[in-house]
């Protein structure tokens, strides 16, 4: 392909745009609307395209109403009461507050579907608390902060699975039960190498909690508990679809929040529409762009040639998904995680397909690798967002993040290699891919 390319023009505008701080998803507008002007092409396409994939997709409208579920549960004493309940359950154990930190990161799992908003939310709550009268290091707090935020987004409910959902045509409702034994095996790696961190290096240990304490901690924390437990009944249970679900969620969490912890007032809910507002509106023009720059991509048949070149190479399964991963977690260190997920995943899928991978394992999979990609150095997103929030530096943040990545990969390649693994809970809820 030349450099005078249409196609190569407008991967050029792209980058140039992105580089020059133009959101991504209007820099994929752009860059598609170069191309099909350069191909002599109705550059109205691109409009039809952003429009058919948009509002044809009623899946599309689960993810501003997790993301309002996220929001109100993450605003008042709901945060205060889940991390009392974490403390209370491993608090006890070596690397007390570490393990809290990390157990916390799982508990918020139904209330965050992004790693980096769950890095600036409780898990900097979480910092200030472990670096608190010289308990942990900056660096090791920080560090962990940022590895831990990327169990949330793999857990239920994942707006990257959602998006994943979006592209493979998978059902969201197997992709969420697959995530959830890939998310509680990251977290228990982690908390795994906390403790024999904390044998080394005589972490401190956090005082118990009587026994008498913990039914009530239990009891006020249970509401906030049951989120999760509510939203996957009823996505199996078949009494909602994905998106009425996502609406329940959004429902209960304001019921809890404002009736029954009476911790939301008028103000905070017009906060958290506002919030989630943003942050849907920035994940939909990353999706419209993404739709826009896939019919380019699809035109110029890039999907089939990479199948064809790969299938002509006569690659196994698994040599295929070793390859995925190796990619993705170069990609996860330089792109949003979305990103990936929209423009990169539809050109691998053919051939995932044409290998025998099944869409529910290759999905985890995927997620799996970008999460991971957030805390890889040198570039790492996570890494550079935790470096100025924590104030410490970049090198000593990766020290501290090795470790944690090395097991994390660990997980990565089980997950991986035994697909049984991942699929076990969505046959048992009558998966039969």
């Amino acid at each position: 392909m030349s450099l005078t390319h249409p196609f190569t023009l407008a991967l050029a505008a792209i980058l140039g745009l992105s580089l020059l701080g133009v959101p991504v998803g209007h820099a994929m507008i752009a860059g598609s609307v170069l191309y099909l002007y350069l191909k002599g092409m109705d550059m109205g396409l691109a409009a039809e395209q952003l429009l058919n994939g948009t509002y044809n997709s009623f899946l599309l409208l689960a993810i501003p109403l997790f993301i309002l579920a996220a929001t109100i549960m993450s605003t008042g004493s709901v945060l205060d009461r889940l991390l009392r309940f974490c403390n209370a359950i491993v608090g006890r154990f070596p690397g007390g507050l570490a393990q809290v930190n990390v157990l916390q990161s799982i508990v918020f799992a139904s209330m965050s579907g992004s790693a980096l908003a769950d890095a600036a939310g409780s898990g900097k709550l979480m910092q200030e608390m472990m670096t608190r009268d010289g308990k942990y290091t900056k660096s090791f707090a920080a560090a962990l902060t940022a590895v831990s935020a990327v169990i949330g987004p793999i857990l239920p409910p994942s707006i990257p699975l959602v998006l994943y959902a979006l592209v493979s045509g998978s059902s969201i409702g197997y992709l969420f039960i697959a995530g959830v034994l890939p998310g509680l095996l990251m977290g228990a790696v982690q908390m795994g190498l906390i403790y024999v961190q904390s044998r080394r290096l005589n972490f401190p240990v956090e005082a118990p909690v009587p026994a008498r304490e913990l039914p009530r901690i239990t009891r006020e924390a249970l509401p906030a508990l049951m989120l999760p437990v509510i939203l996957l009944g009823c996505l199996y249970s078949g009494i909602t679809t994905p998106t009425e679900a996502a609406g329940l969620a959004a429902a209960y969490a304001l019921l809890v929040s404002a009736v029954l912890y009476r911790s939301v007032g008028w103000h905070d809910l017009y906060a958290s529409l506002v919030t989630s507002a943003r942050v849907s509106i920035s994940i939909g023009m990353l999706i419209a762009g993404a739709m826009v720059f896939n019919y380019v991509i699809t035109s110029e048949n890039i999907p089939a040639t990479i199948s064809a070149v790969l299938k002509g190479m006569e690659l196994s399964p698994l040599v295929f998904l070793l390859l995925v991963n190796v990619l993705l977690l170069v990609l996860g260190a330089f792109l949003e995680g979305s990103t990936i997920i929209l423009v990169i995943l539809p050109v691998l899928l053919p051939t995932a397909t044409a290998l025998g991978v099944d869409p529910v394992h290759f999905g985890v999979v995927a997620v799996l690798n970008i999460m991971i990609g957030l805390v890889t150095p040198p570039y790492g997103l996570l890494l550079f967002m935790m470096s100025k929030i924590a104030e410490v530096s970049l090198g000593e943040l990766v020290r501290q993040v090795m470790p944690f990545l090395g097991v994390m990969i660990g997980a990565l390649a089980l997950v991986t290699l035994w697909p049984d693994f991942v699929l076990f809970l969505p046959r048992l809820a009558g998966y039969t891919g």
